[in-house]
């Protein structure tokens, strides 16, 4: 098992506090194997601790820059796309959308992709939404209208990966 370990402080300062919430209604939920485990959570005064499975293998992203030329071979690449659509299916099916799918949010353990960090994640019967977030470094092409016009009503979000992540609430 791990322990990941959140500071009251820095969620409330950042307005994340409704983020942490929705991680643990949603995570402890979810039973798949390539969905990272939440087994619960416990908290005291300053700090709230998630126990989640353990991934030896650490962040996909950490593993990928380590490849030749930064990238997977096919075969890797191929049996890592279908671990991660059966997972996204599986999600689908839940009616959960995860909204910040990143090699920084994907642990890889000894060939098994799973998961994790659903912090930006919902549950909803609806197929879309309207509210723009997740990481900036990986909008997609179809979402830059929706930032554009959204960009005046948008507020930063601290990461721990250095990365810039927003919230809209249009």
């Amino acid at each position: 098992m791990a322990l990941k370990v959140l500071s009251k402080r820095q969620l409330v300062e950042n307005g994340a506090e409704t983020l942490v919430r929705r991680e643990i209604e949603i995570q402890t939920h979810l039973e798949h194997p390539n969905v990272l485990k939440m087994y619960g959570y416990f908290y005291d005064e300053v700090k709230i601790y998630l126990i989640l499975e353990y991934a030896p293998g650490g962040e996909m992203y950490k593993d990928l820059v380590k490849q030749p030329k930064r990238r997977y071979e096919e075969a890797r690449a191929a049996d890592y796309v279908r671990q991660l659509t059966s997972a996204l299916q599986y999600l689908h099916r839940n009616d959960v959308i995860h909204r910040d799918i990143k090699p920084e949010n994907l642990l890889v353990s000894d060939g098994t992709v799973k998961i994790a960090d659903f912090g930006w994640s919902v549950h909803t019967t609806s197929s879309s939404r309207k509210t723009l977030c997740g990481t900036l470094d990986y909008l997609t092409p179809e979402m830059v209208p929706l930032f554009i016009s959204a960009k005046k009503k948008t507020t930063p979000i601290s990461s721990t990966t250095g990365a810039s992540e927003f919230s809209s609430s249009s």
